[in-house]
């Protein structure tokens, strides 16, 4: 008989308290993290070392952390070509009472900061140039893991579902090509003016063209940056799955759980229409 997993309430890490997790980790690492440089997420807090290391670290309930899903920057160490943190070190703990596993990693420091709103717009060419490099180094590596975007591995159940639900004229929704993909590929988690991905807890196998539409799809509130990443990633975001990608990705926007007041929905829908009259084409 399988032992039921205890049933516990949501916790976010923002407001919930941490020290007697610092201080495990900073034990466990034999350094010290300064409070002032904390950055606390709803399932992640981080902070800088006294050796000039940062350290993340990552709470996942139990169903969420089976098999892959809490050692993405460790295995992501592998990854030639792709511009991202030194991994240094891991280590992982249990708290069943919690019903949750806690994991900390040390990598090196960001070589700049999170892309924020006010440079998003004047990045330079030599910045997506190295984007570019970097997805598609990322693109040639195979691995055993399964991207988790939102935390949920993606299959093709899964986003035929998804797509159907809000794209009920698109004519068919069957993936052709399956390669790594980051699978949280969003502004916060890219570095100017030197370009770094960062963040690897998702990574995994995903159809063409996820993280393009990721990427597009956070940029819909700038238009012509949503225009910048549909050039650079034209091939991905023109095959037949990056289309169904950006459908996949505007499932959060104009799904039936989408949140009315979203100010990328007006491009969103326009953008869909295309991409739905050019499957029904293709």
């Amino acid at each position: 008989m399988t032992t039921p997993m205890p049933t516990v309430a949501p916790v976010d890490l923002r407001v919930h308290p941490v020290d007697e997790v610092l201080g495990r980790v900073e034990r466990a690492f034999d350094t010290r993290l300064f409070p002032e440089t904390l950055v606390r997420k709803r399932r992640t807090v981080g902070a800088r070392t006294d050796r000039d290391t940062w350290v993340r670290i990552e709470r996942r309930p139990l169903d969420k952390a089976k098999g892959q899903g809490w050692n993405g920057t460790e295995s992501a160490a592998v990854l030639d070509g792709v511009a991202k943190p030194v991994w240094y070190q891991g280590v992982s703990w249990s708290d069943v009472d919690g019903g949750a596993v806690w994991r900390a990693d040390e990598t090196e420091l960001l070589p700049g900061n999170p892309v924020g709103p006010g440079s998003v717009l004047s990045l330079p060419d030599a910045w997506w140039e190295a984007l570019n490099a970097s997805l598609d180094a990322l693109a040639k590596h195979h691995t055993t893991r399964v991207a988790t975007p939102d935390t949920v591995a993606i299959t093709q159940t899964g986003l035929t579902k998804a797509i159907k639900e809000t794209f009920r004229d698109v004519p068919d929704t069957t993936i052709g090509e399956w390669s790594p993909a980051h699978a949280d590929l969003n502004w916060a988690n890219v570095t100017a003016p030197r370009f770094c991905l960062f963040d690897w807890e998702d990574w995994g196998m995903a159809p063409r063209g996820l993280d393009a539409a990721w990427l597009w799809g956070n940029s819909l509130v700038f238009p012509e940056l949503a225009e910048r990443v549909l050039r650079e990633r034209k091939p991905d975001l023109d095959s037949r799955d990056g289309k169904l990608m950006s459908l996949f990705f505007c499932t959060n926007i104009l799904g039936p759980h989408a949140d009315p007041g979203d100010p990328r929905r007006e491009l969103a829908r326009i953008e869909t229409d295309r991409i739905v009259a050019e499957l029904q084409t293709d």
